[in-house]
């Protein structure tokens, strides 16, 4: 998924935007929160200090409204105003964009390319694979879909190592992915690990203690505490079935 940013270059342009309140009314992201996209839109706008309100969308819900910003029904959606636009990476590209403090996908060239590529793997390699253990082992039983535990099985034996391994490898000492500091990385690579804690113990069987020690800090910022409150309440309903 390509990036296309563009800052505000001015204080003059600043200036020109609306102020916080008014675009945190105006602001609605359409999905279910225990979504891995949807939980990184919330975490994102709240480290730029922006409360979206969050309405239903997708899975057969979701107003009008959400039928155009998303028309092929991916989620999450996301309304601003009369602005609609779909997809988690171009909502945040989208948020950077209005809010670029504070400052969290890097502008250093390096630094940039990692946390795009750490976003990438998470959408396209993690969330895959979390998505047959956390599918077939929460989802489609609460929804009263067919389900394959023995594909979840596989995914967490077979896979789920691997990608264990490769964060593990890659967390640097001082505990975040990209630039010694707090970024989209983070918050990207984190949001399919809390979907699959939800129902493996895998990572905490195994010995990837950088790992662990990575996502109990980042789970333990405000912007994912509050998140994670939230949405605890209907993971517990579906987890239930």
């Amino acid at each position: 998924m390509g990036y296309q940013e563009l800052h505000c270059e001015t204080a003059m342009a600043l200036c020109q935007l609306p102020d916080s309140r008014e675009m945190e009314e105006q602001m609605i992201v359409y999905g279910a929160r225990p979504s891995p996209f949807v939980r990184k839109v919330i975490v994102f706008a709240a480290e730029k200090g922006l409360t979206p309100d969050v309405q239903p969308g997708g899975f057969g819900q979701g107003n009008e409204m959400f039928a155009q910003a998303s028309p092929f029904g991916k989620i999450p959606g996301f309304q601003d105003g009369d602005f609609l636009i779909s997809d988690s990476t171009a909502i945040i590209t989208y948020l950077d964009t209005i809010r670029p403090d504070p400052n969290l996908i890097p502008t250093e060239a390096k630094a940039r390319a990692r946390t795009i590529w750490y976003e990438e793997f998470a959408d396209t390699i993690l969330q895959p694979v979390g998505m047959q253990i956390f599918f077939n082992r929460v989802v489609a039983p609460f929804l009263g879909l067919p389900s394959d535990p023995a594909a979840a099985d596989a995914a967490e034996a077979d896979r789920m190592p691997e990608l264990y391994d490769y964060v593990e490898g890659n967390l640097p000492e001082n505990g975040f992915l990209v630039e010694d500091r707090f970024t989209l990385a983070d918050i990207a690579v984190a949001c399919p690990f809390i979907n699959i804690g939800y129902c493996s113990d895998g990572l905490e069987k195994g010995h990837w203690p950088r790992l662990k020690a990575w996502l109990q800090a980042v789970r333990a910022r405000p912007s994912f505490t509050e998140a994670l409150a939230i949405e605890g309440k209907a993971v517990n309903r579906m987890m239930a079935k």
